[in-house]
């Protein structure tokens, strides 16, 4: 009497096509190919996070930074209107609210990223 896989009763069995009754070399061909695609996708993934250019701002737009999607600090912008009230301390609180800022939107950016190489349906909280 078969069963549900092609086998015969008090064979063994397993899915055609995974490695299962004798095809050893299937389920190690599609485990290459899953890890090509990863691989593939992690590339693809850093190269848009590399190129990615977010902004933050604070003081109105008085001050602005711009970060890449890795959070790499790529320029601060500072309006010279900030400058005539020769205030350190307001400048410095200026420029780490527009970098943080940047940071955080970056943050988001990559999160978003790496949900895209999880497969459908795998939801890990806290894996990235």
């Amino acid at each position: 009497m078969a069963n549900l896989f092609g086998k015969n009763k008090g064979q063994a069995g397993g899915f055609p096509g995974l490695g299962g009754g004798g095809n050893q070399g299937g389920m190690a061909a599609m485990i290459q190919q899953v890890q090509k695609k990863m691989y593939e996708d992690a590339e693809k993934m850093a190269e848009r996070l590399d190129a990615a250019r977010i902004d933050g701002s604070a003081g109105g737009g008085s001050v602005k930074s711009t970060v890449d999607g890795n959070g790499k600090l790529m320029n601060i912008t500072i309006d010279p209107s900030v400058l005539e009230d020769k205030d350190a301390e307001m400048l410095q609180d200026l420029v780490l609210t527009a970098v943080n800022a940047a940071l955080d939107k970056a943050a988001d950016l990559r999160e978003a990223e790496q949900q895209k190489l999880m497969p459908a349906g795998m939801n890990i909280p806290g894996l990235f």
